[in-house]
């Protein structure tokens, strides 16, 4: 995996800055409603931290701020994921096909592609759909009303 050097200033200049504010972040999944699953009962107990965005596989994710790409990779519940540094907040996207050609610590655009939807992780026996969480400092808190859906 290709990467520059960590923009350690750069990230925390964002990381400082005031979190999104109720539907300033364009929606991941261009035109495509979602309903607010936060908080929702998962297995081991735990609670959802994030929106489910269902969509076919395949489907353009993109990123909802200008941002810093801060992690390439998967994990064991959420699959191929992506995470990003964006003003006051991460976001975290998961449950991905594919990723895009990105690069760690690559900056990217509001509503540049860094993804294709999948069913990846955790979500192999459920239909297809994006992941989408948003990470304060303090932790996660709900993206729901962050996201403009009209975006």
């Amino acid at each position: 995996m290709l990467h520059t050097a960590k923009p350690v200033g750069e990230i925390a200049q964002l990381r400082a800055q005031q979190p999104p504010a109720a539907h300033s972040l364009l929606n991941p999944v261009r035109r495509q409603r979602f309903a607010d699953t936060w908080g929702a009962a998962r297995s081991d107990g735990r609670r959802h931290e994030g929106s489910d965005i269902f969509t076919p596989i395949g489907t353009p994710i993109r990123s909802t701020t200008d941002s810093i790409v801060t992690k390439i990779g998967s994990n064991r519940l959420g699959g191929k994921i992506v995470g990003i540094q964006g003003a006051g907040a991460w976001h975290y996207y998961a449950h991905l096909s594919r990723h895009a050609r990105l690069r760690l610590y690559q900056r990217v655009r509001a509503g540049q592609t860094i993804g294709y939807v999948g069913k990846t992780g955790n979500a192999k026996t459920t239909p297809p759909h994006l992941h989408y969480g948003v990470y304060l400092p303090a932790g996660g808190v709900n993206p729901y009303p962050l996201v403009n859906q009209d975006w």
